[in-house]
């Protein structure tokens, strides 16, 4: 699904938005759990998953180009953990 069929869909529930006002809702929403996850590191909602930022290590790794090493810095990135109810849910 992309942005524009969510968009689609919430307008579609008939809660008396304009197109252009789901689409802030959804802006809104996705914003407010990225600066969540960023802030804190975390963000939970019950029914669906929790959202937290991870730690990958440096190592090293392979160009595919030239088959040669190279290091791999450390970084950041974020990983989702789905509720047991929208797991059973697949």
């Amino acid at each position: 699904m992309t942005k524009a069929e969510l968009i689609d869909k919430i307008y579609g529930l008939q809660f008396d938005l304009t197109k252009k006002e789901a689409e802030q809702v959804v802006t809104a929403v996705f914003e407010a759990i990225r600066d969540e996850v960023a802030d804190n590191g975390r963000f939970s909602f019950p029914g669906f998953g929790t959202f937290t930022t991870r730690t990958r290590q440096a190592r090293t790794g392979r160009n595919p180009r030239t088959g040669g090493t190279i290091k791999i810095a450390a970084s950041k990135t974020v990983g989702f953990k789905p509720a047991p109810k929208f797991k059973d849910a697949l």
